[in-house]
């Protein structure tokens, strides 16, 4: 009896989402927002969400909470609100990330993570294994491709349009300045918390997983006053599983002119039968074939990712990539990483 009462509510709730309704309250997922290094989500994200309601906030920087929000102090007191069913982790150290996912997992509550959500492989695996122990579900904000350009280069290429991807070029460069942590603990430093977005360009835009990279970076052009392990420049190349071949450029080499996007990327993928680009940040977009050029691309985005984990948790609703396809190009990130670390002079 209580199989099929199960059963009956997921297909209701599950009626209900694909008629794009609201759930009732106590049907929506119960969320905590803990931290504000990072991209944290705005309040405004939960104005009549469909199945995730905002219960208590920890540590955010987004001042005035809706009414009904409870504002804690630390993660412990929002793991004791029993009406939490998720936890939004941006966590004051990229480096206590891990712990505090797994801590989490192990209080029975979902976790959604800032990138990257660990800094180590092992930091990874504990994390989840945590979630295996536990039944709980963990997510890292992965939606890099799912927002406009690259939700059309995505599609493009699982449609074949350009063939068997043989070679993908990503470049990833944001400003510099003081604010960018010397100290990589803080925020995960340039070769993952910038270069994840090039890595993940490449697997879920690409639709092929890499192998091992090759990496290098340097501090080299900071200021002599700014002191410490940051990095200012990093490169990777590798191998794609099909045997194909990757280059990654990240850097805070971005001089802010006027009109240059604050990520100025460049995404440009070279198949059997043509290529696909996006350069300037998306300020240029087409597909080259030898039939023809279609330029600009459709900017449609594809789903917001918190928005698909939220319907996952709620109304069982498949996420756009399985949890090992999400977090692959962060292991090959982290692995690549570790080899730098290393190698790096005591």
């Amino acid at each position: 009896m209580n199989l099929i009462r199960a059963t009956a509510r997921l297909l209701i709730l599950g009626l209900l989402a694909g008629l794009g309704g609201t759930l009732p309250a106590a049907e929506r997922i119960g969320v905590a927002l803990y931290g504000g290094n990072g991209h944290q989500l705005r309040f405004e994200k939960f104005r009549d969400h469909p199945h995730a309601r905002l219960i208590a906030v920890a540590g955010v920087r987004q001042t005035n909470p809706p009414e009904g929000v409870k504002v804690v102090t630390g993660l412990d007191a929002l793991l004791a609100d029993p009406a939490v069913g998720l936890v939004v982790l941006c966590s004051p150290r990229r480096a206590d990330q891990a712990r505090d996912a797994i801590r989490c997992l192990e209080a029975g509550r979902h976790v959604y993570a800032e990138k990257p959500s660990a800094l180590t492989e092992a930091e990874l695996d504990a994390i989840l294994a945590a979630a295996r122990r536990s039944g709980r579900q963990f997510r890292e904000m992965a939606g890099t491709v799912f927002a406009a350009p690259y939700a059309a280069i995505r599609r493009h290429v699982q449609a074949g349009d350009i063939g068997e991807v043989v070679q993908v070029l990503v470049q990833k460069s944001y400003r510099y300045g003081a604010a960018r942590p010397q100290d990589e603990a803080l925020d995960g430093g340039l070769f993952l918390q910038a270069g994840i977005h090039g890595a993940r360009m490449v697997e879920h835009a690409g639709g092929v997983r890499m192998t091992a990279l090759t990496a290098a970076e340097t501090g080299f052009g900071k200021p002599a006053a700014e002191q410490g392990e940051g990095k200012l420049a990093a490169v990777a190349q590798g191998r794609l599983e099909n045997g194909g071949l990757v280059t990654l450029v990240i850097n805070y080499l971005n001089p802010g002119a006027p009109g240059l996007p604050h990520g100025n990327e460049t995404l440009r993928i070279f198949g059997t039968r043509g290529f696909i680009e996006s350069v300037d940040g998306g300020a240029r977009t087409r597909l080259v074939r030898k039939e023809g050029v279609i330029e600009p691309l459709d900017r449609t985005p594809g789903p917001d990712y918190f928005d698909a984990f939220a319907a996952q948790l709620v109304a069982g609703k498949p996420m756009p990539l399985t949890s090992e396809e999400e977090l692959n190009p962060l292991r090959v990130m982290l692995r690549a990483k570790e080899r730098l670390r290393a190698a790096a002079p005591r």
